[in-house]
């Protein structure tokens, strides 16, 4: 027997393959898994990332065979999607499927009843207690994903337009970024207009950049993020959760900007969203 982990996301599909021991026997990257690129592409970043792994492990057609698979893909919330992924044929015994901030959450607490936040382009809080999932954000930028990457960088865009039409003084960051478009705020606004949640934001890093140096917007703008992100974790020990714990790229640089008393409550993650998908495949 094998098990394999997927954790199909915005950014990339990672897989995971190990044996009935524990042992790790490789690992694999593909390209984009979000449902909302559509299912033939999902499909064809887990097949690129499994086969990979399973070609790495010497594994042949019999012997994928006998894989049970855990996956945790990005935007299967979205209207039909789980029922599209479901109606695909893998080659394995079994296959379970979930959403990646699930798997994340099992990961960060082996399995065991505990809660994330997870602040990565976007942001989610989301929890299982006694068998009750809770959730907190995450529907979707611009409207949700709060304290996010694309939330750090919307923000920066909104306080460098203000900047530039004398409502604000302007910053070091905010002369940065409209410096970045020419000093013309028209080719911001044409950004705007085909701009993505991804594009927002890899503005992150040098807002965060900026407020580590003591830039008054950045310093705002970083501030607020991880208000933001407090509140939800607030809000799950609010709710009885009983350890709660920050994922995603964006946390250690977000962490230090909240307040002292939420981060010593914070629980190390025990793994990562790979580990959860494992765990997924073995006792689901």
């Amino acid at each position: 027997m094998y098990f394999l982990g997927i954790d199909a996301g915005g950014t990339k599909t990672k897989a995971r393959l190990s044996d009935a021991d524990g042992k790790v026997l490789g690992e694999s990257t593909a390209g984009p898994g979000n449902m909302r690129l559509g299912t033939a592409t999902v499909i064809a970043a887990i097949t690129e990332a499994y086969e990979n792994v399973c070609r790495d492990a010497g594994l042949n057609a019999e012997a994928v065979k006998m894989i049970k698979a855990g996956m945790g893909i990005a935007g299967i919330g979205r209207p039909g999607a789980m029922a599209e992924m479901t109606a695909t044929t893998f080659p394995f015994k079994q296959t379970t499927i979930t959403n990646d901030a699930d798997i994340a959450n099992i990961g960060a607490h082996n399995g065991q009843d505990g809660g994330i936040v997870s602040i990565g382009t976007g942001s989610i809080g989301i929890a299982k207690v006694g068998g009750k999932e809770l959730r907190m954000g995450g529907y979707g930028f611009p409207i949700s994903d709060e304290g996010s990457g694309a939330y750090i960088g919307l923000q920066a865009i909104r306080i460098t337009l203000r900047a530039s039409d004398g409502r604000l003084e302007h910053s070091d960051l905010t002369r940065s970024v409209l410096e970045k478009f020419g000093s013309d705020t028209q080719a911001i606004v044409d950004w705007m207009d085909r701009a993505t949640a991804t594009e927002y934001a890899t503005m992150a890093p040098q807002v965060v950049n900026a407020a580590e140096t003591g830039d008054y917007h950045g310093r705002l703008i970083t501030n607020h993020a991880a208000w933001h992100v407090e509140i939800m974790v607030r809000g799950l020990f609010g709710l009885d959760v009983p350890n709660v714990a920050l994922l995603g790229g964006l946390a250690p640089r977000i962490e230090p900007w909240m307040s002292p008393d939420i981060r010593l409550k914070l629980s190390k993650p025990q793994g990562d969203a790979l580990n959860g998908a494992l765990w997924l495949a073995k006792h689901r």
